[in-house]
């Protein structure tokens, strides 16, 4: 067939299909639904959008709604077009309801496609995935996807006996991603599931949980190189040659996901416990693969390495107990009696609402006779650290304070005595 020959069957295709009347009737039906779907959507999407709104239940679930409420314009179109098909199925030939019937199936793929993504989180990926599918069922509704994917599979390098083209990287990568989209999704559900049994510990639920998402990516990921034809036998040598590479540029990565798989056996940390390491001190918010999240008193969240947690040394607040305890140190007066000081200090301590009293009552010693004043120490017991430690110290010093000032006991403050061994003669200034 020469260029004379395809120009004549693309005007003879043109002149048949394009450029007559039926083409027109057709479109003058599309621009009319377009319009009589947007002004019905415009007066009944905010009254069903918030009605939706009030349910009350899986966030993934309702965003779907909510998507559906905001897409009911698509909607109405493919209900008119779908009307408008029937309707010229029965008086009109195929050739001449065609474009009603490619817009149709376009429109009832974006409409469906554009509800269904807004499962993804992210918005960017989101997108990509509602365009890159519609575009396939495009280039399908329009009868172009076999010359594309021939073209495709045309650009390919032979590596070996393996026969690499763009159209393999693009089955496997977009065979991947959704696999591995629906195990972490599985894996979601059934960690959602495993934190709720009350009868595993916080560090084997989170334990669990890891296993098995990662045990989930790993087959999916499999599954997807074998449904592509990719033989996994090829990629031994692969693995070989760059696992040591890999290896040691990843040698902190392995670490610490080991060291994150012993926290979680040895139960040394869990999630909701106090610790101290170094300098930080707060309540272990979430444990991961690479690092453990620690929340402090002032609202910062550090990320410290799993590694730390076994090289290092770990002060656990409440690992083996919640009740922890707590001395405030301070001082009376020489005048002051020591017995009463005692019993003030130990009734007052006893008032502050943190104060564990149900645990262990407070105890109060007169622990040294200072250059200017008596020295006591008071000892209680707390089981909630997560709330801090300063403030509760700050509220029984301030209760002991308003407690002496009640029964006239002095705080004393540092001072010196001089005494003069010979007199000093003082001039008055003239």
């Amino acid at each position: 067939m020469n260029i004379r020959q395809m120009t004549e069957i693309a005007e003879q295709w043109l002149t048949t299909f394009i450029l007559n009347e039926w083409t027109f009737f057709q479109l003058a039906i599309i621009v009319a639904g377009y319009g009589f779907a947007s002004v019905l959507a415009s007066r009944t999407e905010p009254a069903m959008e918030a009605k939706a709104r009030l349910i009350k239940g899986n966030p993934d679930l309702l965003r779907v709604i909510i998507a559906l409420m905001r897409r009911m314009m698509w909607l109405f179109l493919v209900g008119w077009l779908w009307i408008a098909n029937v309707v010229l199925s029965k008086s009109a030939w195929p050739s001449q309801r065609w474009l009603v019937s490619t817009a149709l199936t376009l429109a009832a793929a974006w409409f469906v496609i554009s509800v269904l993504t807004k499962i993804i989180r992210n918005p960017t990926l989101s997108r990509a995935v509602a365009i890159g599918s519609w575009s396939y069922i495009a280039l399908y509704a329009v009868g172009l996807d076999g010359p594309v994917l021939s073209a495709l599979d045309g650009l390919a390098v032979n590596l070996g006996a393996v026969r690499l083209s763009l159209l393999l990287v693009l089955k496997a990568l977009v065979l991947a991603i959704a696999l591995i989209w629906i195990a972490v999704l599985i894996g979601n559900m059934l960690s959602h599931w495993v934190q709720r049994s009350a009868d595993l510990s916080p560090s084997i639920k989170v334990l669990i949980s890891k296993f098995i998402k990662i045990g989930l990516i790993v087959i999916a990921g499999a599954i997807a190189l074998s449904a592509t034809g990719v033989d996994l036998t090829a990629l031994t040598i692969f693995s070989g040659a760059v696992g040591v590479g890999i290896g040691f540029g990843l040698q902190k990565v392995v670490s610490n996901f080991i060291s994150g798989i012993i926290i979680l056996i040895d139960k040394s940390i869990k999630p909701g416990d106090t610790i101290t390491l170094g300098d930080t001190f707060g309540s272990i918010r979430d444990l991961r693969s690479r690092f453990v999240s620690v929340i402090t008193r002032d609202g910062k969240e550090y990320l410290i390495p799993n590694e730390d947690f076994i090289s290092q040394q770990v002060v656990n607040w409440s690992f083996s107990s919640d009740y922890v305890r707590i001395d405030v140190d301070f001082g009376t007066s020489y005048d002051s009696d020591p017995h009463q000081v005692v019993k003030i200090a130990i009734a007052t301590a006893s008032t502050v609402p943190r104060v564990a009293n149900q645990y262990k009552p407070p105890v109060c010693w007169l622990t040294g006779f200072g250059a200017s004043s008596l020295d006591f120490r008071l000892r209680f017991w707390i089981s909630d650290p997560a709330n801090g430690l300063t403030n509760v110290r700050g509220q029984v010093l301030m209760a002991l304070w308003d407690a002496f000032k009640k029964a006239g006991v002095s705080i004393p403050f540092p001072h010196h005595e001089i005494i003069m061994k010979s007199p000093i003669e003082i001039k008055q200034p003239d």
